[in-house]
């Protein structure tokens, strides 16, 4: 799928957003890192979010693997706020948004109710994920199996080898960070420049260390990481982060 440009955005993001948010370049393309772990394309009003996960919680249940059953309301909830300060023409959904193919069938009516408010007077653009290859039919937006636009390719699952505008999700990286005799470890974006990975959105989606061997397929580059703060995102060159 190739995605025409949008027309100007019409009105400016909040000075919240303009805070918490860091612009960096991928293959020659501005990006808008957001601290809640989203992307946004400022020239194509495009919010970009990773790895939903919705109904995690009640999959685990299914096997007798009980979870506090809030995760989808928490984090519709979180992504609410991202879409408010933002104000997007488009939203895209990089794969991986509904735990398995039967998450929709599942969702609360109120969940669903929520989704579909956020949903409303907007372009949503669900891409296909290894859990979600097609999302479950009775909730609305568009299908795709990846996206093409300004020079980036929007996928699920990043390629291994040179793939320069690559934005992908599916690893969920994080960081850590050994730092005045203690540790933190948090999501993050990982990028060298040339691609990037953002983390996982979901309130249940773990994260998989950037020094893992996953990333080493895929960058062959010295990488970044854009680590997710409390109020703020901070860049750390991959020699500062330890493994586990």
């Amino acid at each position: 799928m190739t995605q025409e440009p949008l027309h100007e955005r019409t009105t400016a993001p909040s000075a919240r957003a303009a805070a918490a948010c860091v612009g960096v370049v991928v293959a020659g393309a501005p990006l808008i890192l957001d601290f809640s772990g989203t992307l946004f394309l400022e020239s194509w009003s495009m919010l970009i979010v990773a790895d939903l996960h919705l109904e995690k919680g009640s999959a685990y249940a299914r096997r007798g693997m009980f979870l506090p059953p809030w995760d989808t309301a928490a984090t519709l909830e979180r992504l609410a706020n991202v879409v408010n300060r933002w104000r997007p023409k488009t939203v895209v959904a990089l794969g991986d948004s509904f735990h398995d193919p039967l998450a929709g069938d599942r969702m609360a009516l109120a969940d669903r109710d929520r989704l579909r408010s956020l949903q409303s007077g907007r372009a949503w653009i669900w891409v296909a994920g290894n859990h979600d290859p097609a999302p479950p039919a009775a909730i609305e937006g568009d299908r795709t199996d990846e996206i093409a636009i300004g020079g980036l390719r929007l996928r699920h699952q990043p390629r291994a080898g040179a793939c320069p505008g690559e934005i992908a999700g599916h690893l969920h990286p994080a960081a850590r960070i050994i730092a005045m005799g203690g540790s933190v470890r948090r999501k993050c974006f990982v990028s060298d420049g040339e691609r990037c990975v953002m983390p996982a959105f979901g309130a249940y989606a773990g994260g998989l260390n950037l020094r893992d061997a996953a990333f080493d397929e895929i960058f062959d580059r010295a990488k970044t990481a854009h680590v997710l703060g409390r109020e703020g995102i901070y860049a750390v060159h991959e020699r500062f982060c330890a493994p586990e």
